[in-house]
C-alpha cells in the first residue's frame, strides 16, 4: 500500500471523526477480508431509506453546490474550471431531454437492471446521484471503465468506449479523472452494504450479484488511491447520514478498501506510531518541541492535508523547536519521519 496514500487517509479519519456517531465503527478493529466486509455490512445495514421520489429532495441537502441553488453534478462539473452548464435544483428535473443540459435526473452508479430492480438499492442515496440526463442515458447500464478511443465524449469529458482495462473489452463509460474515486467507494459500498442480501440480484460486465469482478476491482482500487477522498464527499456522506441513518465506510475510513480487498495489505505495511517521538506544548500558539531519537524530517499538513511546513530534523539532536505562530488557529498533522523510514502521525492544536 502507498504510504502517503495511508498517511492522508488518516487525516481524513481525523478530520471526518467527529461527524460520526461515537462507536459506529466498533468491532471492526484488527480485522481484514471478509471477517471486516460481513463486519461492515452489519453496521451499515441499519439504514431507513426515502422514497424515490424523495430523492429530489433530499439532494438539497446532498448534492447542492456551496453558496448556489446548484446541483452538483459529476457528469457536468469541470473541476477548477467552468461547467458548460448548471442545473437549478427542483425546476431543471427530468422531465424529457434531448442533449446534454435539459436536465437532470437520478444516476444509479450501480446499475438498477444489475440489481433486478432491488427495491434498497433503487433508493440508495450512498450511489444514486443527480446527473445530466442525457450523459445518464448514455452511461446506461454499461460498466465503467477506461477508454481509449471514444465513441462518444460527453461535454465535461466523459468517455464512451471499449474498455482498456485487462480483463474485459466491452464496452464502457469513463468519468473524469476528478471524480472516479468518488465512484468507485460508492460502488464498493453498495458491494458491501447489500452483501448477502443479493439472492434476486443479477450480474453484469463488472459484476457477479453484490460482488465486484476481478478486474473492476482491481481498477477501482487504483481510482480509489489517485482520487482520494475530498471535502465534496465527506459533506455528502454527512448529509446522507442524516436522511438514511448509514454512512460510506469508504469516506470514513479509506484503508477499509485495502484491508478488504487488496491481498498484499498487511498490519504490518503500517509504520505509523514505529516512532516515539514526543511534542509539547500542545496547544500552542507560538512553538512547538519535538524530541526524539534518529529523526529525519517532518511534514506538517493543515486539517485539508495541504502542506504547510516542511521541516528538515536530520542535522538536528534530538530537540527541535518549531515556530507555528504565524499558522491560523485550528487542527494540523505533523508526520514525522526517522531515518529508518518509519514514520508517526502526530495531531498539533495551534490556538
Amino acid at each position: 500500500m502507498n504510504k502517503l496514500y495511508l498517511f492522508l487517509t488518516l487525516i481524513i479519519t481525523a478530520v471526518t471523526l467527529n461527524a460520526q456517531p461515537q462507536g459506529y465503527y466498533n468491532g471492526t478493529e484488527g480485522l481484514t477480508g471478509n471477517a471486516l466486509k460481513t463486519r461492515l455490512h452489519n453496521i451499515i445495514k441499519n439504514d431507513d431509506h426515502t422514497s424515490y421520489s424523495g430523492l429530489w429532495s433530499a439532494y438539497y441537502q446532498t448534492d447542492k453546490r456551496p453558496g448556489t441553488n446548484y446541483v452538483w453534478d459529476i457528469y457536468s462539473d469541470v473541476p477548477n474550471g467552468t461547467p458548460p452548464y448548471n442545473f437549478i435544483l427542483g425546476s431543471d428535473q427530468c422531465g424529457s431531454y434531448s442533449s446534454e443540459g435539459d436536465c437532470y435526473n437520478r444516476e444509479h452508479l450501480w446499475a438498477q437492471s444489475w440489481t433486478g430492480n432491488d427495491s434498497d438499492e433503487k433508493t440508495d442515496l450512498h450511489h444514486v446521484y443527480p446527473t445530466d440526463g442525457y450523459v445518464n442515458n448514455r452511461r446506461g447500464n454499461y460498466a465503467f471503465g477506461e477508454v481509449s478511443n471514444a465513441s462518444w465524449t460527453s461535454r465535461n469529458g466523459g468517455k464512451l468506449g471499449n474498455n482498456t482495462v485487462s480483463g474485459y473489452n466491452g464496452t464502457v463509460f469513463e468519468p473524469i479523472d476528478e471524480y472516479k474515486g468518488d465512484i468507485a467507494r460508492a460502488l464498493m459500498y453498495v458491494s458491501v452494504r447489500y452483501y448477502q442480501e443479493d439472492s434476486s440480484w443479477g450480474n453484469s460486465d463488472m459484476t457477479i450479484k453484490s460482488v465486484i469482478k476481478d478486474w473492476a476491482l482491481e481498477m477501482l482500487l487504483r481510482w480509489h488511491e489517485q482520487d482520494p477522498v475530498d471535502d465534496k464527499e465527506i459533506n455528502r456522506n454527512n448529509a446522507v447520514y442524516q436522511i438514511q441513518r448509514n454512512r460510506n465506510p469508504f469516506v470514513d475510513y479509506p484503508e477499509f478498501a485495502e484491508m478488504i480487498w487488496d491481498p498484499t495489505w498487511s498490519v504490518g505495511e503500517n509504520q505509523y506510531n514505529a516512532v516515539t517521538v514526543s511534542l509539547w506544548p500542545n496547544p500552542t500558539n507560538s512553538t512547538v518541541n519535538i524530541k526524539g531519537e534518529s529523526l529525519d524530517a517532518a511534514y506538517m499538513y493543515n486539517a485539508l492535508g495541504q502542506l504547510v511546513l516542511q521541516i528538515d530534523l536530520s542535522n538536528a539532536d534530538s530537540q527541535s523547536t518549531v515556530d507555528v505562530s504565524g499558522f491560523n488557529s485550528g487542527i494540523y498533522f505533523m508526520n514525522i519521519i526517522s531515518t529508518s523510514g518509519n514514520s508517526v502521525l502526530k495531531k498539533v492544536v495551534v490556538q
